[in-house]
């Protein structure tokens, strides 16, 4: 005990009310006391007051003290052989007590009663002689003959003290004596003692005192081989009795423990004491000789430690002592197995310790689990550690309830105020450390989840690699695992350890969730809240880390609003280009058109906007039967400053939730999303990084997963060292994990750029999003916009999309059209788009302001819908204030979809091309006739005529213009009413084309070197289909066909590209190599002319007249 600044009266006081609290007056046992008092320092001189002879002081200057208090030892034995029991033990009374029952307890001096005869006593033990006179004679000089009536029998329980007086064995009294002699080291004297007691201890009744001796002489061979392999000269015998003797006297005195019937219910307690403690005794004499390799002085020095602690031989304490290798050797080298004392110790298991109490109880499970572990057998010595922590709460719950009565009598009743007596929790952490060792070999990791600051950083125990994903291999048995889960929750909540029982309860749920039934993962869930919610409210500073293995599955960046998407562009992408038509064949008719498959391929960071609001789509999952609830739900962030709130959220049972984060980054440069940082209800926050899903990260899990599956059911390590977290932790130590880190994790990175302008339609002159138009019809339409945003919009460029660009695009691509459908399909595409505008670089918009553009529209059958891209950038900024690089810019787009409906109301059919009429005419009615059809020389121009019909309700006015160069300009106007067909007629002038033009080939509006021709002509077929590509060209360039609504502002273009140049076409259109010219002519030197009336000549009857033939050559070289 320790009391300091205490007198001494008070401290005798004290210490003898503790010892008489462990020690009651009416024990089994006689009590030797002494009390110790140390001085801790020079001025504090302490003199006994009176005479205390339970009062030994220690001055501060005595050195080594431990050696007194052994000296002193001997003192307190001297005390208990001269004066306690050996005054009480030496008279008849004291040997008739001593044999009135079969485990008796000697009353007080004062309950005894006086001797008649002070004769009567027995003389006093020599102190020198150790050879006790035994024969007869010699007894019946010692003590006086008395007899005992037969009728009596031997009583159960203690004698009456009518029935005390009568003659006694003193085989009982040899025993006693031989103990005492024994413990004072008097080998010798209790070695003869202790024959005479077995001698005299042959009754049935005495069987008991008959096994007890038999303890006491096998102990005796033990300290003589002891003291002589250790120079004490305290004893002199000699005499040395080999370990198989010893094993024999304790297998009989076990054997006769065994087979003792109790008689009194009062006795089993002590029955089964001895019969454990005889067993421990005979299995530490086996363990001494195992571990110290046979029979020595280490042997005994592991037999015979002094100390509060158990001793292990160097044998059993390095680390790899426990090894199967270092304990069979073991058993090999002292000749005594490791089962065989195993099974010694598992005599001691079962009904007997029923009947201990609980103290004795833990004792004795207390050795038993400790040789267990000694001799390797980990799992005998969990299931032991399990009773002894069922004993250790019963003695807890006891004592509690008696504190309770105690405190309720002392202190009154103060409601529902708590009363702590005791500020220390060692006992309580002792009681865990011994609990998780259990769940340990049992293969249940209670520090899965580990106990952590508070305000701990989450980056400190961030899980980069866990592997919630990866096949894990069962251990142990889960019904047994389940079942000591169970128990611990319930050994932490009676001590009561609320941080303990969160820690058990969450860890059973990571680690064992698939074998848990619904209803245990309910209770622990439940358990641990309630746990963690009573820690909080009792000021508890520490806190669970997160346990629900890895709930976030995957994080990806949100898809920005089409309106807000940014759009990186080259700086190039500002100079004027020549065409557009490769950008429109190819698949796009702008740079600036919106191409998300492009966009996707060629620019491999996201691009987010500084200071505008994102939102990151996180996948969290739950894998139990209860709703999941998380405290906090964060992004963890790397790189520029980001600002985002965590979110709280209930996750549903069994299921994937998706949730929203969003947040701004704060300066421009580069965002890196690293993972998410999660906390559970009164846990510590967790950073958990979420890599992205490369080809090499799903490689690399591919193979971690086939590696665990691969190496499943083969191990290197046997029983306990095939841990599933030590594989784990030597797998990682072995390489993988630096293999791991050897490679750069990748992350979703997003690059953020300055401030971006917004802008928005104001409105438009379409109505309901829906435009209108005839085939062919040339109309506009009006788009205000509006800036937003407080940056200017220095940039904006249209790019248009509709319906009919994208089958084109694709015949065009997959190359199965013909040269000339080629030519059709790619005119179509350049020269006819539904939307046009005249661009305007000079287009800026000031924040706040408005501005209209016109779109140019043209109605093209099979138009369905379209799309009006407005692109725009605030470009000529202030590099120095957002340090973005000169070569490139960005953009934004805003989009305007329109539903477009084509009505064809004319069809264009029959083209043909005729000679022109020689007919002849007069001069009036060449006056009169309409001057478009009337040319002078008739052999070189054609007729060109179209069909026009109207399918439409509406009467439409056609025209055809002649718009051929050098040749007068000429109209035909026709006014097509509903459902009929006219036929528009105008001369055209022949034309011959070169031989160098016509053998061109027919080109392609692409950049495509050639287009092969699947129809596989000839040569002069394909000569033929060039000349007729080439005069059809340059007919539909002669002629202009337009449309105008009759009475109407509406007009448009009548396309003749449907039509078709035939060879007789051709020939007609196609001016002769040479002309002929034939007239009449009178004889010899008449310049009279000839009368020509109406194409017909009159020659004069019976006159010689000569026909005169005119060759002019029509082409641009000689001919002959």
């Amino acid at each position: 005990m320790i009391l300091r600044f205490m007198a001494l009266p008070d401290i005798i006081s004290q210490f003898n009310g503790a010892v008489l609290d462990m020690f009651p007056p009416s024990g089994m046992y006689s009590l030797a006391r002494n009390c110790f008092v140390f001085e801790e320092g020079s001025s504090s001189g302490i003199s006994p007051s009176g005479q205390q002879t339970e009062l030994t002081i220690f001055p501060e200057m005595m050195g080594n003290r431990k050696l007194h208090i052994g000296t002193l030892l001997g003192e307190i034995c001297s005390q208990i052989l001269e004066f306690w029991l050996i005054q009480r033990l030496e008279s008849p009374i004291g040997n008739e007590y001593l044999n009135a029952s079969l485990l008796p307890v000697l009353p007080l001096l004062t309950d005894m009663p006086p001797s008649l005869d002070s004769k009567d006593t027995l003389p006093p033990l020599p102190s020198h002689n150790s050879h006790p006179e035994i024969s007869k004679s010699a007894l019946s000089k010692v003590t006086p003959v008395m007899k005992r009536n037969s009728s009596l029998g031997v009583p159960t329980v203690r004698k009456r003290l009518s029935a005390i007086g009568a003659a006694s064995s003193h085989g009982r009294l040899f025993k006693v004596m031989a103990d005492f002699f024994l413990l004072a080291g008097r080998i010798e004297d209790a070695l003869i003692w202790y024959t005479e007691a077995v001698q005299l201890l042959k009754s049935p009744l005495d069987s008991i005192w008959n096994a007890s001796a038999l303890e006491g002489m096998a102990t005796i061979p033990i300290l003589d081989s002891w003291s002589a392999g250790h120079g004490l000269q305290t004893s002199t015998s000699t005499g040395r009795e080999p370990w198989s003797d010893i094993a024999d006297k304790l297998i009989q005195a076990t054997a006769i423990y065994f087979k003792v019937p109790p008689s009194d219910v009062e006795n089993y307690q002590f029955l089964s004491y001895l019969y454990c403690s005889c067993v421990l005794r005979h299995t530490s004499l086996l363990f001494a000789i195992w571990s110290a390799k046979g029979w020595g002085p280490l042997a005994f020095t592991t037999m015979l430690q002094p100390g509060p602690t158990p001793y292990l031989p160097p044998t059993l304490s390095h680390n790899e002592s426990t090894t199967w290798a270092n304990l069979e050797r073991l058993s090999s080298m002292s000749g005594i197995p490791r089962t065989s004392i195993s099974s010694l110790l598992a005599q001691t298991h079962g009904s007997w310790l029923l009947h201990l109490g609980p103290r004795e109880r833990v004792g004795v499970l207390e050795a038993i689990a400790s040789t267990y572990s000694c001799l390797g057998y980990r799992r005998k010595e969990s299931y032991i550690l399990r009773e002894v922590l069922g004993c250790i709460l019963d003695l807890i719950v006891c004592g509690r309830q008696e504190d309770a009565h105690t405190n309720m009598r002392s202190f009154g009743n103060k409601g529902n105020v708590g009363i702590r007596l005791n500020e220390s929790s060692d006992g309580n952490d002792s009681i865990l450390r011994l609990l998780k060792h259990v769940c340990k070999v049992l293969g249940v990791n209670l520090d899965a989840i580990q106990i952590m600051e508070d305000k701990s950083d989450p980056r400190s125990h961030s899980e980069a690699d866990d592997d919630s994903d990866v096949y894990r291999e069962p251990f142990g048995w889960p019904e047994l695992q389940i079942g000591v889960v169970r128990e611990s929750v319930a050994v932490a909540e009676a001590l009561p350890d609320f941080l303990a029982v969160a820690q058990y309860a969450l860890s059973s749920l990571k680690t064992l969730q698939e074998f848990l039934e619904a209803g245990d993962q309910y209770h622990l869930y439940s358990t641990a809240a309630r746990a963690m919610q009573i820690a909080r409210r009792r000021g508890i500073m520490k806190a669970v880390e997160y346990w629900s293995g890895r709930p976030v599955v995957s994080i990806a960046l949100a898809p920005l609003p089409f309106i807000r998407l940014p759009i990186e562009k080259p700086m190039s992408a500002l100079k004027p280009r020549s065409s557009d038509s490769n950008a429109i064949l190819k698949g796009g008719t702008d740079p600036f058109l919106y191409n998300p498959r492009r966009i996707n391929a060629t620019q491999g960071k996201p691009l987010i906007v500084r200071n505008e609001a994102l939102e990151f789509i996180v996948i969290i999952q739950n894998p139990y039967v209860f709703d999941l609830e998380l405290q906090s739900l964060s992004l963890n962030t790397s790189g520029v400053p980001f600002e985002s709130n965590p979110t709280s959220l209930v996750v549903p049972a069994r299921s994937y939730h998706r949730v929203i984060l969003s947040g701004k980054a704060l300066a421009i440069g580069s965002l890196v999303i690293r993972g998410c940082v999660v906390q559970a209800p009164g846990g510590v926050p967790r950073e958990f990084v979420i890599p992205l899903a490369t080809e090499e990260e799903e490689e690399r899990l591919t193979h971690k997963r086939s590696a665990a599956l691969c190496e499943a059911g083969r191990f290197k390590y046997s029983g306990l060292d095939n841990f599933p977290w030590e594989r784990k932790n030597k797998s990682r130590n072995s390489g993988s994990g630096s293999s791991r880190s050897s490679k750069t994790m990748l992350f979703l990175e997003c690059k953020v750029i300055p401030e971006q302008p917004l802008l928005r339609i104001r409105r438009t002159t379409v109505t309901h999003g829906a435009l209108m138009l005839y085939d062919g019809e040339m109309s506009s339409i009006r788009i205000t916009f509006e800036n937003i945003s407080p940056l200017p919009i220095d940039f904006v460029r249209l790019a248009f999309d509709d319906s009919t660009i994208t089958p084109a695009q694709q015949a065009l691509a997959e190359g199965e059209l013909s040269v000339f459908e080629t030519y059709e399909t790619e005119y179509a595409l350049i020269h006819r788009p539904v939307f046009s505008w005249i661009k305007n670089d000079s287009v800026a918009i000031a924040p706040g302001r408005k501005v209209t553009l016109t779109i140019n529209c043209f109605g093209k059958v099979g138009c369905t819908e379209g799309t009006i891209h407005a692109s725009y950038s605030y470009i000529h900024r202030n590099p120095d204030d957002d340090g973005e690089e000169a070569s490139v810019f960005h953009t934004r787009q805003i989009s305007y979809p329109l539903m477009v409906t084509v009505y064809r109301m004319l069809e264009s059919h029959g083209m043909d091309i005729l000679p022109y009429p020689s007919y002849p005419m007069s001069t009036d009615n060449v006056a009169q006739s309409n001057s478009n059809l009337f040319v002078e020389d008739n052999g070189a121009w054609c007729l060109f005529s179209l069909d026009i019909t109207n399918t439409y309700g509406t009467p439409f006015e056609v025209s055809i213009e002649r718009v051929q160069e050098d040749v007068p300009w000429g109209e035909i106007l026709v006014n097509v009413p509903p459902g009929s067909t006219s036929r528009l007629v105008i001369p055209l002038k022949k034309f011959l084309l070169s031989d160098d033009h016509t053998s061109r080939p027919i080109p392609t509006l692409s950049d495509r070197q050639f287009v092969v021709d699947k129809t596989k002509l000839s040569d002069a077929e394909q000569k033929m289909q060039r000349e007729l590509f080439w005069y059809r060209e340059e007919l539909f360039k002669s002629l202009r066909c337009q449309w105008r609504e009759a009475g109407g502002t509406r007009y448009g273009n009548l396309s003749l590209r449907q039509q078709r140049l035939t060879l007789t076409m051709l020939e007609t259109i196609r001016t002769e190599r040479a002309g002929i010219q034939m007239s009449f002519v009178r004889s010899g030197d008449s310049t009279e002319p000839i009368e020509h009336r109406a194409g017909k000549y009159h020659p004069p009857c019976s006159e010689l007249v000569y026909v005169r033939i005119k060759v002019t050559n029509l082409t641009s070289k000689s001919v002959l």
